[in-house]
């Protein structure tokens, strides 16, 4: 089970506000935990964060996870001091309307709701459509736009207002589990290995503007040049009603991380996972990706300079792209076991070309 320290980390990691591009809150967070326990810890100028263990080695392993966000950002404020925005991500329309948000200032936090017109003034036309989002708009309680625009300013990043809590014994709701909890599980992950003897390099990177078209990972991995890359994010959990487990696969809530088959997974760096996993019995779960490739930070690790050869760790999330997406402890353990025995395993002469082994 994870520690105090490690649980506290997560918290705080969930409660930060990092929407695509404005990363900054969970990045000094991310840096600050890995801060004694790597040989280096850094940022790029994109703000990815970049912890290193056994740099010296000349095999790299290369671990993502993205702590960005999706969120929305200013784009206007109207006359009775009403602020509309544009999305930041993909945004899930459904989902918006009387929302709590937060708007980053340079001065701080800005509580606000999406307000709309109420239902009762509808059409009955419009009852059962989904809003554009052209027709909210956020409220912080300004009575002019003299009066918002002292405050707010236009292209000011906002998020969801931060939340976390414990559902159960094991399970966890939050607006940035997507995907926070494989940055969590990144650093987690170098932490444990900091304990173990290495015989590569490990770069353990939480990744930014993954929301919006899977950019931090791109120049990080391009800078760091890694043999071996491993990203963590969250996949679909088909334990719930309606959720189409013929196309997705079957993935429960606390039945271990999901070992994913797709264009984006080398076949020999998954047999070493799945070995990993079968040798200290730890339960993983196996569904194809829901397409042939694409979707996650692995896809542009794999295809940084001549190739990496790469995997993805999913771990089951309710409620994707909401304020109360869910995720099991559980899962997380498990992945950050595989990760650990994994590399700890690796001897830095490993062929990763398919099929040759």
């Amino acid at each position: 089970m994870f520690n105090r320290k490690s649980l506290k980390f997560l918290e705080d990691f969930m409660m930060t506000s990092s929407p695509s591009g404005y990363e900054m809150e969970a990045g000094k967070l991310f840096r600050a935990y890995l801060s004694d326990c790597c040989d280096e810890v850094k940022a790029d100028v994109l703000g990815n964060s970049i912890a290193v263990l056994n740099p010296e080695a000349k095999t790299r392993v290369m671990l993502a996870g993205h702590y960005d966000e999706i969120g929305f950002q200013v784009v206007y404020i109207s006359d009775d001091g009403l602020i509309y925005f544009r999305p930041n991500g993909g945004i899930d329309k459904l989902n918006v309307p009387s929302s709590e948000v937060e708007i980053l200032t340079e001065s701080g936090r800005i509580p606000g709701v999406i307000g709309k017109k109420p239902i009762h003034l509808l059409k009955e036309s419009e009852r059962s459509k989904a809003l554009e989002l052209t027709d909210m708009w956020i409220d912080i309680g300004a009575e002019s736009k003299a009066e918002a625009a002292e405050i707010v300013k236009i292209g000011d990043p906002v998020a969801m207002r931060s939340n976390f809590r414990f559902l159960g014994k094991n399970r966890f709701s939050s607006k940035g589990t997507d995907d926070k909890i494989g940055a969590f599980i990144v650093a987690e992950t170098m932490r444990a290995l900091s304990k173990r003897k290495l015989n590569v390099a490990v770069y353990g990177v939480g990744t930014v503007q993954e929301e919006v078209g899977l950019r931090g990972v791109e120049t990080a991995a391009y800078a760091i040049a890694p043999q071996i890359g491993i990203a963590l994010d969250v996949g679909f959990a088909t334990d719930l009603p309606d959720v189409p487990k013929k196309q997705l696969g079957e993935a429960s809530l606390g039945a271990g991380p999901i070992l994913t088959r797709s264009c984006d997974n080398n076949i020999e760096l998954g047999k070493l996972l799945r070995k990993a996993a079968a040798a200290h019995k730890i339960p993983y779960q196996e569904t194809p990706a829901h397409r042939a490739t694409g979707g996650t930070d692995t896809a542009r690790l794999q295809m940084t300079r001549g190739g990496v050869a790469t995997a993805l760790i999913s771990i089951p999330n309710r409620y994707m792209h909401s304020q109360v997406e869910m995720c099991d402890l559980r899962d997380a353990e498990g992945a950050v076991q595989i990760l650990t025995e994994t590399i700890a395993a690796l001897t830095g002469d490993e062929n990763f070309i398919p099929g040759v082994n």
